[in-house]
């Protein structure tokens, strides 16, 4: 039937009804009262009231029960196992279980499933978040709540199962019992508890809890979560009450699934308060990709499900290998005995056909006049569908093909009828828009609903894009195919003045910036990232210096070309995940999220503080502006936004108090090691100057003769009022600061004019290693034609140095460090890879390059041991590296066991404490004369 004939098919249904009506009221009358009374049953829950079993609420309040001829009653569980104890003593007819009921069965329990309503576990194991790169393993003897210690069968079996598949036995583990109050885990009565992702989760997120989830899904553990069940005796003496039952319990979880905020309410309002409406909002969404109501039909049970659970149970010991378990699922194709509904439905059909008689006449003269009516009604249809102020379509459910089109629809869609007729609606659907539609459509081809409302956007023909909101209804026609109504209006106007409202509302007019609502906005968005995954945030609060004075004299204009170029400067300084917004004025505020290192929000500021101090270049005049930069770092400082704000503004005042052009920290302990940073990279900067570095000498030790004839050189800082300052707290400055560069030139200028005397005086072939830092070796390509050339001065081989670099400057694949490790080998210097064994390289690296020696990292050495794993290792390296024709040098030998065992695997050289520390030049040059004096005394002998 059309929808033009719709007015008929009305007109028809009024009617003829008024007879059936009379009809069905006369069967009614003749089924027993008996038959109409309502069976009571009792459905056992499993738990205290909650969302969980929001589908029961619905079919006892819609009345899906009453129209199934059930008076149900739904009792609150206190364990999990109750359920199960009441169905088999016949206390309740009906209950909710989990994939433990598998186990009951085979225990010889006459459980039966009707239907699974969760097709995933919400079963998940919560552990206490301690880094950001979390292990499961790390709960190895650690306090956790896994399940009843007194009675194994609540759900902890999947969780046993996935700790065991991890490798992670439950004797490993420190069992305790249950309390199911997540205030243990959060007080760190426990590091872990087995929980609900429906539940717990949102209790813990309110606190601020940081915690990380595992569940059983990820290791291949899919069970069932709660399962409606009965026993066989149930089954077997009412059949008919347990069709209608589940179909009823079946009918009322579609409607509360579509229906989520009413059965909140429902649940708030006639059950329980023990949760608030935001938690059961809460279980709801998480529930979706449990129960999938879209996906799968609620109630739908897999066997093959069943027997990856039943394997799962074996591998835990609890059920033999491929376990019988016929008759555990409910059929619910089953035949029954529908003799009664034959006879009723003959009885029925016999008044019908009397009534049908009675009525023939006058719908023999009704029918003339319908006619007439249908054509009026057509007319009139295709009058208003054509004049529609408002698109309107008609599309196939299944397909989404356009069966009819009015002139506005073809015309907000830029395509002609025809060319509609030939695709289908998801074909003008802008594709960022299909995946948020597909839903909805989906439930509205089932029937789940009758209609939806969306804004979405259109392709035309010509690749523009028109704004929409939609309106699509499901039509149902007796006798004819189904379909779809869709009604549209093109708001692109609409959109387009509301987008610039929000810009209006969010960003700032002059810079384009985010303003003061956008940048609080964020920095909660930011602040509630940053509690989940246990990082830092660094608010920056800066302040232009002189700004008035630039207003008062070039005039507000050119103030506003000032601040726009200094928006842009700034911007420029974070990255595009950061947010600079301005608050006013010349204040400007910076988010910095996700900090991995505190430090990284120095090397920012000091670079707006350089930006700034660069001239702005205003019309025919040049202004100069400053910046005073306050930080607050979150949550070191204040979990509050308005606290956080607040001492960035203070921070900021004490910058400007202190002379501007500058950062100030809110945190004393920071701001203190900050002026220590300060003063320190000032000092370094006059110890280049006045020549305070002293350069120390190691021996590097050849193991089997026990000569030395290489040696490392170790700088050292002689600070007038600190004295010997540790190169671990100066050369990351010198590296930040560019310092690095001509302290290194400092040292191979020290270490060659050492190893010249040496190799003049006492070794001919004694070498000195250097270290290279990766800012130095990153230096413009000829950087080391300087080193050359001063060797050729002093008349020294390269071979009189030694270059030592980290593995990590080996990741840099450019053509730049290749070029200077082929300069190094064409001038006959050496490299050494230092720390071997704790960096990223790889095999293919010392293929690559021209590498000579490999230093063995200490922490390889420290352990070392006969038959230890740090053994194995060195002597792995050991090996590998004779293979790859390298030599090996150990650091940090101590022990007199460590150096025979090295001396046993192989290893050519070792330094360390055991053969002496880094020393002044002229104590290690009085080391080698006494050596060189002792081998000739032996000569002699």
């Amino acid at each position: 039937m059309s929808l033009r004939s719709m007015d008929l098919a009305s007109l028809l249904r009024r009617k003829s009804l008024s007879a059936l009506s009379a009809v069905l009221a006369v069967v009614a009358l003749a089924v027993p009262l008996s038959a109409q009374a309502l069976e009571k049953v009792t459905l056992q829950l499993k738990h205290t009231h909650q969302f969980q079993f929001a589908g029961y609420y619905a079919a006892l309040e819609k009345g899906y029960y009453r129209d199934a001829g059930l008076d149900v009653t739904i009792a609150e569980g206190h364990d999990g196992n109750e359920p199960e104890r009441k169905v088999i003593a016949g206390e309740a007819e009906y209950g909710v279980g989990s994939s433990s009921l598998l186990l009951a069965r085979l225990a010889g329990k006459p459980v039966v499933v009707l239907g699974v309503v969760f097709q995933h576990s919400p079963y998940v194991l919560l552990v206490r978040q301690h880094n950001s790169s979390p292990n499961i393993h790390d709960i190895k003897g650690k306090r956790v709540m896994i399940g009843s210690l007194t009675d194994e069968l609540t759900q902890a079996d999947e969780l046993v199962a996935f700790l065991k598949k991890e490798g992670i036995p439950m004797s490993s583990l420190i069992r305790v019992d249950h309390s199911f109050n997540p205030d243990d885990f959060i007080k760190g009565k426990v590091d872990a508890m087995s929980a609900y992702v429906t539940n717990e989760p949102d209790y813990l997120d309110r606190v601020g809890f940081l915690y990380d989830v595992y569940s059983p899904r990820s290791a291949g553990i899919d069970f069932y979560g709660d399962n409606v069940f009965t026993s066989e005796k149930e089954l077997a003496q009412h059949p008919e009450r347990v069709k209608a039952f589940r179909t009823a319990t079946m009918r009322g979880w579609q409607y509360a699934m579509s229906h989520q905020e009413e059965i909140a309410d429902l649940i708030l309002s006639k059950y329980t308060r023990r949760n608030d409406r935001q938690h059961l909002l809460f279980e709801a969404r998480q529930m979706i990709p449990l129960v999938q109501p879209v996906l799968v039909e609620i109630g739908y049970m897999n066997p093959e499900r069943w027997h990856h659970i039943a394997d799962v149970y074996a591998d835990l010991g609890l059920l033999p290998k491929n376990a019988n378990f016929d008759g555990f699922l409910y059929n619910t194709g089953s035949n029954r005995d529908l003799t009664w509904l034959y006879r009723l439905l003959a009885g029925a059909g016999l008044l019908l056909l009397l009534g049908s008689l009675v009525h023939f006449s006058q719908l023999a003269r009704e029918r003339q006049r319908a006619q007439v009516a249908i054509r009026k009604g057509e007319q009139r249809f295709r009058t208003m569908f054509e004049e529609a102020p408002m698109g309107i379509a008609l599309l196939q459910p299944a397909s989404g093909a356009f069966k009819d089109i009015n002139s506005r629809f073809a015309e907000i869609s830029g395509r002609n009828a025809s060319d509609l007729r030939a695709i289908h609606w998801n074909d003008i659907t802008h594709p960022d828009d299909v995946y948020n539609e597909t839903e909805q459509m989906a439930l509205l081809k089932s029937g789940k609903i009758e209609g939806f409302k969306t804004s979405k956007r259109l392709m035309r023909a010509d690749g523009s894009v028109v704004w929409i909101d939609a309106s699509i209804a499901r039509m149902d026609e007796e006798g004819a195919e189904p379909h779809l109504l869709c009604m549209i209006e093109d708001v692109t106007e609409k959109k387009k003045s509301e987008a610039l409202i929000w810009q209006q509302a969010n960003f700032d007019t002059l810079t384009q910036l985010p303003n003061r609502r956008m940048f609080l906005d964020r920095l909660e968005h930011d602040i509630l990232k940053c509690r989940r995954e246990n990082k830092r945030i660094a608010i920056l609060f800066i302040d232009l210096d002189h700004f008035k004075e630039v207003n008062d004299t070039l005039g507000h204009h050119q103030g506003d070309v000032l601040l726009v170029e200094a928006a842009r400067r700034i911007r420029s300084c974070v990255r595009e995940s950061d947010t600079v917004a301005r608050l006013g004025g010349d204040e400007f505020t910076i988010i910095l999220s996700e900090l991995e290192a505190v430090a990284r929000v120095e090397t920012i500021a000091q670079k707006i503080i350089t930006e700034l101090q660069a001239p702005f270049a205003l019309g025919q005049e040049q202004a100069f502006v400053s910046a005073s930069i306050g930080i607050t770092i979150y949550p070191d400082d204040a979990r509050d936004i308005d606290d956080l704000l607040k001492h960035a503004d203070q921070a900021m005042y004490a910058a400007k108090g202190a002379g501007r052009n500058r950062f100030s920290y809110f945190t004393p302990a920071l701001q203190t090691a900050a002026i220590n940073r300060m003063r320190l990279t000032n000092d370094l900067r006059a110890a280049v100057k006045q020549n305070q570095f002293a350069l120390y000498f190691q021996p590097i030790v050849h193991l089997e003769t026990g000569r030395v004839h290489k040696a490392e050189a170790l700088i050292r800082w002689l600070h007038p009022q600190r004295g010997i300052v540790s190169p671990l707290d100066f050369i990351p400055l010198a590296e930040s600061t560019g310092l690095i560069v001509d302290i290194g030139e400092w040292v191979f200028r020290e270490a060659a004019r050492w190893v010249r005397k040496w190799r003049d005086e006492i070794d001919p072939e004694f070498q000195v290693s250097i270290n290279q830092s990766p800012v130095e070796f990153q230096r413009d390509g000829r950087a080391y034609d300087g080193w050359f050339a001063h060797l050729q001065e002093l008349g020294l081989a390269g071979s009189a140095m030694s270059v030592e670099i980290t593995e990590g400057l080996l990741l840099d694949a450019s053509r730049g460090v290749q070029d200077k490790l082929l300069q190094m080998r064409d001038a006959g210097m050496q490299v050494a890879l230092d720390d071997f064994g704790t960096g990223y390289s790889s095999l293919a690296y010392l293929k690559k390059f021209d590498i000579d020696y490999l230093k063995i990292d200490r922490t390889f050495v420290r352990n070392l041991a006969p038959d230890s794993s740090d053994m194995a290792l060195s002597e792995a390296i050991i090996v590998m590296a004779h293979k790859l024709d390298l030599m090996v040098i150990a650091e940090g030998v101590e022990t007199a066991q460590q150096r025979d065992l090295l001396t046993e695997a192989g290893c050519d050289y070792a330094q360390g404490f055991l053969f002496a520390r880094p020393m002044p030049g002229e104590e290690f040059d009085a080391l080698l004369r006494a050596q060189a004096s002792a081998e000739r005394e032996f000569a002699l002998k």
